[in-house]
């Protein structure tokens, strides 16, 4: 049996195409550059570039941009033994628009999506029970077969290790979204962790109130729930412990990916057994440095960019990047047809150049949802 592994997450890949012009709509756009994306691999790069051995277990199709995700993957440090190529089926692409601070519209063409047609069969059993963190997603609950094998996934877990629910909430992606939190109670069921910003919580507990989301969390049996609330910060609360962290004003140029920045750096914390506030304090700020960029996967950053953006945000001045998210902006409604569309930017946190809190930065805090 090979090394365990520290972090196994399940769930989407796509390949993103980010407009190169900011602040225009997808029709007028003339150039884009092309990135490693989808919420579950983000995380899985995300804690890669904290040193964590790291497989995202997820499908593309035998295609072009499939090979593309298997190469990106390997080039970020993410094992791509986990990857399943499913016959008759293309690895999907999403665009988006770029008009910060805080929107950033999502366009899904993933018909047939590859990742939710994976079945138990596709699961590596032994590398989950051994992992020390295995991270889920509420789109994997969506539809089957990768409702039940995300569940499977999760259902033999060694004690002693953490099973993230990263409630993750894309209506589009759900044939009937009324069905959404009875499955999301089946996986908290199975859940050490949730992670969820306030229309996330709504959908799996039935309030946006952040100390009741998280009250309501703990009582479904996780040992810690966050709670993330945009320009409110983050909440993070466990049976014996609570913590806060303020936004930070800063310039978002594409909030896309802060959410997964943030779920890899609540990773690493985790694996490493980090204070919760220590733990926090870096995923704030991981998702600001994406937020601060163009790309997801391709910025997450490293421990030692995490440790000097806190030491120039606690002197008040930022030059390059901050801590952050955007507001809450729910997680749209566009049905997905083969193609969606939804305003929630996932989350964001920024760069660029920052002063202490000058008129034109935006107050964002801990990344209100996973890219994409």
């Amino acid at each position: 049996m090979s090394e365990a592994l520290d972090l196994i997450t399940l769930g989407r890949v796509s390949v993103d195409l980010y407009p190169e012009q900011i602040g225009v709509g997808l029709a007028d756009v003339r150039t884009f550059a092309k990135y490693l994306g989808g919420s579950a691999t983000n995380v899985a790069v995300a804690g890669a570039r904290h040193g964590l051995r790291t497989s995202v277990v997820t499908g593309v199709g035998q295609d072009p941009l499939g090979d593309f995700v298997r190469r990106a993957l390997r080039g970020f440090g993410v094992a791509d033994r986990h990857v399943v190529t499913v016959s008759g089926r293309q690895t999907p692409v999403v665009l988006c628009e770029i008009f910060p601070p805080d929107d950033f519209p999502l366009y899904f063409y993933r018909p047939n999506a590859p990742d939710l047609a994976l079945t138990v069969e596709d699961l590596d059993t032994e590398a989950l029970r051994a992992a020390r963190i295995v991270w889920i997603t509420g789109s994997g609950l969506s539809a089957e077969p990768s409702r039940g094998t995300t569940l499977r996934a999760v259902a033999d877990r060694v004690e002693g290790g953490d099973t993230v629910l990263d409630l993750d909430w894309r209506p589009m992606f759900w044939a009937d979204p009324s069905e959404a939190p009875a499955w999301y109670a089946r996986a908290l069921a199975h859940a050490t962790v949730a992670v969820g910003n306030r229309d996330e919580v709504e959908v799996a507990v039935g309030t946006r109130d952040p100390d009741e989301a998280a009250d309501r969390l703990l009582a479904r049996g996780v040992r810690l729930a966050v709670v993330k609330q945009g320009p409110a910060g983050v909440l993070a609360r466990t049976a014996t412990e609570e913590i806060r962290l303020a936004p930070i004003p800063v310039e978002v140029v594409n909030g896309l990916g802060a959410g997964d920045a943030f779920g890899g750096a609540l990773a690493a914390g985790l694996a490493g057994g980090l204070s919760l506030r220590r733990t926090l304090e870096i995923a704030n700020a991981a998702g600001a440095f994406v937020a601060g960029r163009h790309a997801c996967a391709d910025a997450m950053p490293t421990p030692a960019e995490i440790d000097e953006l806190i030491g120039r945000s606690v002197g008040g001045a930022v030059t390059g990047s901050a801590t952050g998210s955007t507001p809450d902006a729910g997680s749209g409604s566009t049905p997905d047809a083969g193609s969606g569309s939804t305003p929630d930017a996932g989350s964001g946190t920024a760069s660029g150049s920052v002063i202490g809190s000058t008129p034109s930065a935006t107050p964002v805090s801990a990344p209100t949802e996973g890219q994409l």
